[in-house]
């Protein structure tokens, strides 16, 4: 009896409010320190800084908004290099004239002809494809890349000028004997070692070509330089030589990028 009195006791004692202290003790005890389960690391929440859209460059934040990059799909033979074009060859020519000469293949009779012109195609293309040697860079100038925006493709055919296609088409191709993309453009217009002009080591590198609208509808190719030697001023005073020489139709714009990057914006006037 005694031990079922003490049963009811305790759980009398268990169903009774607590103290206000106890729940203050309680409440606080919660809120500062959060529940976990055994065996989970509970990580700051930082929800703002994941979803936040990646940072677009302020030299394109005007033409880039909402507007959709149309991929260059476009083959042409002279996006290929000559290493390429050559190895593969050479590789073919050597694998046929050997299967031939040890009558694996048919053509026994122009097996000698197959591995004369097979080994010199081979070497050459090798040669092309190893850019680091010094000469190999020197003779093969890789292309430059180029983002072109839906509605500036859109009007390219209607409205860009022959020079203006000339100039995409040269910049993203494999170019074989020049020192740097529009060489002679920019040897015309900044004046390599002439009196007013610049020293060729100083000379501006182009980076990448974009195509897009202008805020009046026109259509635009845009050179991005970068020229660590030069100012804005040097490319400033020699806009109605970037006019004229890639003219006619065209109306020259230069702008700053950002650090050591120079734009010039060849917008055509035909609308």
């Amino acid at each position: 009896m005694s031990v079922q009195c003490a049963a009811h006791a305790f759980r009398a004692l268990a169903v009774l409010p607590a103290p206000a202290s106890a729940h203050r003790r309680t409440n606080h005890v919660s809120l500062s320190l959060p529940t976990r389960r055994p065996g989970l690391a509970v990580a700051p929440v930082r929800a703002a800084e994941s979803s936040s859209p990646p940072a677009v460059p302020a030299s394109e934040s005007g033409s880039a908004a909402g507007k959709a990059i149309v991929p260059d799909e476009e083959f042409s033979l002279a996006k290929v290099s000559f290493g390429v074009i050559g190895l593969g060859v050479g590789i073919s020519l050597l694998t046929y004239g050997f299967g031939s000469y040890f009558n694996l293949l048919p053509g026994s009779e122009w097996s000698a002809l197959l591995l004369t012109y097979g080994f010199p195609l081979t070497i050459i293309g090798m040669a092309l494809k190893a850019t680091t040697l010094s000469l190999c860079t020197y003779i093969k100038l890789k292309p430059v890349p180029c983002i072109t925006y839906a509605d500036a493709f859109a009007l390219r055919e209607k409205c860009a000028t022959p020079i203006q296609k000339q100039v995409r088409s040269d910049v993203t191709r494999f170019r074989y004997g020049d020192e740097q993309h529009l060489d002679e453009a920019l040897q015309r217009i900044f004046q390599y070692g002439l009196g007013g002009g610049i020293p060729r080591r100083s000379a501006p590198i182009l980076q990448k070509i974009r195509e897009e609208v202008t805020e009046d509808g026109k259509y635009s190719l845009v050179l991005v330089f970068e020229a660590k030697a030069l100012e804005l001023s040097d490319f400033e005073k020699r806009q109605a030589k970037f006019t004229s020489f890639f003219g006619p139709g065209i109306t020259a714009e230069i702008g700053k990028g950002g650090d050591n990057i120079y734009e010039v914006r060849l917008i055509s006037e035909a609308t």
